[in-house]
Order: structure tokens, then sequence, then C-alpha cells
């Protein structure tokens, strides 16, 4: 290759920049239009590993690039150029994957394997399309400061963490995800920085000075010089829709976007994710996670909309979780009614308008149930936020029989919205899903720690049964045990057995991926809460296809509607017979 290598960089606030590359004297660099500086022909030959930084006005102090691509020596250390060219796609003859229909599986890549690696988790992909999963989801891979994290403390929007593989090692996993016909979503997080490594307003505006998140600052998406910080944004959605050919946008916290601009960000992401789709020829989907209930996430663009593919349901998670373990405190209280989950089922949203008791408002807007289509609320029992965000990590594992398992797998997969797993749910296990940091700096471990220590204290936890997210034990508590699904006859083997069968059924049967709200019924008893004989839910899916839940610890004398059924299609316990359906169980059925 020939040429000269690019090193310009938007830096508004310097007065004096200067390019460190290599074992090179700093090179004095020359501002150009809008805040950008570059050193034009002076720079290291393109084609080679360069690792570089900025100095900025007078001080030595070394920055990385805020576009890096690669931090091999971590968030601190100098940026490496990445030849985005170089490596050799076999994908092209995949046409992507739309989200309609889509079966989602969540994964943390640090705890997904013993090795907590990219090559490590693309071992596993056959076992994912085995489970009937079409759409994987890693959360945050973009680099943050320690070695395992979430990964939303990220501090540079375009490097992929070292430690999970890096850039090539990320484009070898999409490039097998492909190959094997699954589509990948990453999620990826726009409203804040991490603690840690954040050198970004050193070059520029990047962040508000009055406005906060729940985790810092919010970015700068409407203020002095906004339009680069949103183009930053921008581009970096299109390095991995384009670049690393990734399938969809996973939006974290939209709610937390702070933005008064016209178009909205979400819009403008939502334009140019449209146009490299045409470009490309294959679906791209942006899905929203909001706390907003809002339908105007998803509302085309032509309605005043922002236009995205889709957007987290929470309160699906709700209802179901209320439903099956009972526990109604906090922002559970309000589902409390199995006439909650009824409309989660039917309406899309259960606060869509109404009071929220946790909040102490109204919350929420309905969803126009005749001009939207179901798949676009995207539905899990249990992620990595409902997990993980728990006192101690703990699993529906840790808490339900195996059969109460079952009936939130068939409410999930067989219900109106798309699914998404999150991993290791498909054969239940047991290893819990914690918080975990890594932060290098005493200090802010010790904040960390002691924070999420007090939080859960405060709420009546025994500081002592409360992880220390610090203490690398509860990392490697929270990395699945491999071994759990092939132990035969086990639950676990049993549970996955389950999953199969029921991704299986959405595929081949059309009532379970209609669209249409409308073709969804929801009757039910309401009971009381726990061991009442009448507490059951009956989905009725197109004309002649019924779901029927018994959420009682007791045998269901089976409503009318399930006498003389025929064609049962799945047991989560026992067929039923003709006047009984067994204690928590879920049967599939078309009435004779």
């Amino acid at each position: 290759m020939t040429g000269r290598a690019r090193f310009d960089v938007w830096a508004p606030l310097a007065t004096r920049l200067r390019l460190l590359a290599d074992a090179d004297e700093a090179r004095e660099m020359r501002p150009t239009d809008g805040g950008w500086w570059g050193v034009g022909d002076d720079g290291p030959a393109q084609g080679a590993d360069h690792d570089y930084a900025y100095l900025i006005d007078d001080d030595e102090t070394p920055m990385p690039d805020p576009r890096s691509r690669r931090q091999p020596s971590g968030v601190h250390g100098r940026s490496r150029t990445v030849d985005a060219a170089s490596f050799v796609w076999t994908d092209a003859s995949w046409t992507g994957r739309q989200l309609a229909g889509a079966v989602i599986y969540e994964l943390h890549l640090g705890t997904f394997t013993p090795e907590g690696t990219l090559d490590a988790a693309g071992g596993k992909l056959e076992h994912l399309v085995d489970l009937g999963i079409t759409h994987v989801e890693l959360m945050p891979v973009n680099a943050f400061n320690g070695i395992h994290n979430w990964g939303y403390d990220g501090v540079l929007f375009f490097a992929v963490h070292e430690p999970y593989g890096g850039p090539v090692a990320y484009a070898r996993f999409v490039d097998r995800c492909h190959a094997l016909g699954l589509a990948v979503i990453q999620d990826v997080v726009y409203n804040h920085l991490g603690p840690s490594g954040n050198y970004l307003g050193r070059f520029g505006p990047y962040q508000h000075t009055d406005a906060q998140t729940g985790w810092g600052a919010a970015m700068n998406l409407d203020g002095a010089l906004s339009h680069e910080v949103r183009r930053y944004i921008l581009d970096n959605a299109r390095m991995f829709l384009g670049e690393y050919h990734v399938d969809g946008l996973r939006l974290d916290a939209v709610h937390a976007l702070v933005d008064s601009s016209t178009p909205h960000i979400l819009e403008e992401l939502g334009i140019e994710a449209e146009a490299w789709s045409a470009h490309s020829g294959r679906p791209l989907a942006l899905i929203a996670e909001s706390d907003l209930n809002d339908p105007v996430m998803f509302t085309p663009r032509e309605a005043d909309g922002y236009g995205l593919t889709g957007q987290w349901s929470d309160d699906f998670h709700h209802a179901v979780h209320v439903a099956l373990t009972g526990e109604v405190s906090g922002y559970y209280a309000d589902f409390e009614p199995l006439s909650a989950l009824a409309k989660v089922l039917t309406r899309g949203f259960f606060h869509d308008g109404t009071l929220s008791t946790f909040r102490g408002r109204l919350h929420g807007k309905q969803i126009d149930t005749a001009r939207t289509s179901t798949w676009r609320l995207v539905v899990a029992n249990q992620n990595h936020d409902q997990i993980g965000n728990r006192a101690i990590g703990d699993r529906l594992t840790a808490t339900l029989d195996e059969h109460q398992l079952g009936i939130a797998a068939v409410l999930t997969l067989l219900g109106p919205y798309t699914p998404m797993l999150f991993m290791g749910e498909e054969w239940g296990a047991s290893t819990p899903f914690q918080f975990f940091t890594s932060h290098p700096e005493p200090e802010l471990g010790r904040a960390t720690a002691q924070g999420r220590i007090s939080e859960f204290a405060r709420m009546g936890w025994n500081p002592a049964l409360v992880p220390d997210p610090q203490d690398p034990a509860t990392f490697q508590r929270s990395k699945l045990d491999w071994s759990e699904p092939v132990a035969p006859e086990s639950q676990h083997a049993r549970l996955l057995a389950l999953y199969r069968q029921l991704t299986r059924l959405r595929r081949t049967v059309p009532e379970f991926t209609d669209p249409d709200f409308r073709e969804l019924k929801v009757s039910f008893s309401e009971g009381a809460l726990f061991d009442s004989e009448t507490r059951w839910l009956e989905l009725q899916r197109g004309p002649d296809l019924r779901i029927l839940i018994n959420l009682a610890a007791v045998p269901l004398a089976a409503p009318p509607a399930l006498l003389g059924s025929v064609a049962v299609m799945l047991e989560t316990v026992a067929r039923p017979d003709a006047h009984h359906v067994a204690s928590r169980s879920a049967t599939v059925y078309r009435p004779a």
C-alpha cells in the first residue's frame, strides 16, 4: 500500500496539537476547517500498524485518539491504527435477517465462555443455531478501563475491547455468525461515557456541562459545537453497520439522551441506517432501550416518529415476573393483578398513560394496536439488567421450579412479541449474573463497591450478602457452566429440549409470528397471587389455537374452551385429560 496514514482529529478546544507516532519525534499538526487538525503529507506511511497519541497544547501527557480503533495497552495507552480493508470477509452472500419473526439471544462476552473472548464465543455458535436463534445480541464491546466489566463504562466508542480480542476478532465473530445464518445486534451506549479513561473532554465539548444522566454527564447533542459530537455517534453506528457488517444496534437507555434538536439524534440514526440498508441490500435494525413507554420510538418518520425498528418492553418482563414469583416490591407493585399481564399481552405497554406508583405520576402512552406490528416490541423474561441489577444477581432459576420456568419460556417464545433470551436461560443456568467491575484505580473501585452495597443495604439487604463488584470472584461466579445442559436426564437438559421445541413451533406454526395485535385475545381468572385454584390465563392465537397456562399450585378444572380439545402440541408437565390441567403447566392446543 502507498500513501500516508491519516491522523485527523477534531480538537476545537486545542490551541496547539502534536502527533506522537511510533518512536518518532512529535509532529506539529495544523488546524483545518471546523476545529479539525491534521498532519497532511507529513504523517507515517499507510499500511503498517502505528502506535500513536496526541499532545494537547503544552501538556506532555499523551492522549488516545477519540476515534481510536484499537487500544492494545488499555484506554490510558496509545492508540493503534487498524487497516479495516485488510480483513477478508466471506459473507458476500449474506442478505441479512429481518426483526419480524426473530429470536434474539443476548450474551456478555466475558462470561459467556470460560475464556471470555470473541473467538471462544464463536465456538459456541452452533449451540445457538440448534436452539433456533436468529439474532445474537452482544452487550457493549467498546473499550473500557480494566479487564472485565458489563461494558456500559466505555470511553472510546470506536475501539473493540482488547481482552475480548480486539477489532480483527470482532470481524471474525461477525463473519462466523453470518456463515451460520445468524444476524448480529451490537449493544451501543451513546448516552454517557465511563468514569475512567475519558479524555474526550480535552479535545472538544463531547459532554454537557449542565445535563446529567444517572451515570454521569450526558453527551452534548444540542449545545455549542454539538454537530461534531452527533457526527461522532453517527459515524460510530456507520462503522458497526458498514465496516463490521453488523445487522443491528441496540441503543442503550435512549431516555437518557438529552437532545432538543430537530431532528432528534434517534431520528438521524434511523435515517442513516435506512440509507446504509439500501446500499448494502440487507435489513438493518435499530432497537431502543427506552423507559418512556412511548411508541414514538418505532412510529414511522412519516407519522412524526423516530422511525426505529423497535424497542425493549420492560412491562412484559415485570408482568411475567410478578405472575410467576409473586414479588411485588418496588416497580413490580403495579403488576400484581393478572390483568396486568393480560393487558401487556394485548396492548403492548401496561403503563400507557396510567398511574405508576413507583414513579408517583402518570406514565407512558398508548400504542395504536391497529397500525402497529407486535414484533416491534422486544421482550424477555430475563435480561442482563433485570438479573444483574438484583442485589445478588439471581436468575429466575433461583426462585422458580422447572415447570414455572417452562411457563416463562412459553409466554416469551409463543407470545405476540419478538422474544429475547439471556445467555444460559435456555437450560435454566444456575450461575448468577452479578454486577462486576475491575476498575484499576483503588479509589474508584472502592467507591463503586461501597455505592452498590450501600444501595441494597438501604433496601434491607444484609451488606455481607451483596457481592463486591470489584472482587474477581464476582466476575468468575457469573460465567456460564457449559457442563449443565449436557447432564443427561437433568432439569437443565429438559429445559433445553423445551426451548428447542418452542422455537421450532415459532418456525412452523404461522400463528405464533402473526404480527397483528387484533389476532390475540386473552382470558383469565384472577384468583389470589399464590396457590389459588382459579389463577389461569388463556391466550388465543388466531381463530383456533390456544395456550392455556395454569399458574396455580393445584390442578385446574378445565374451562369450557378446553373440554374435548384435540391435537395437543405442547405440554410442560403432562397431557391434560378432558377435565383437568396439571398445576403450573402450559398447554398449546386446538379446540375440537
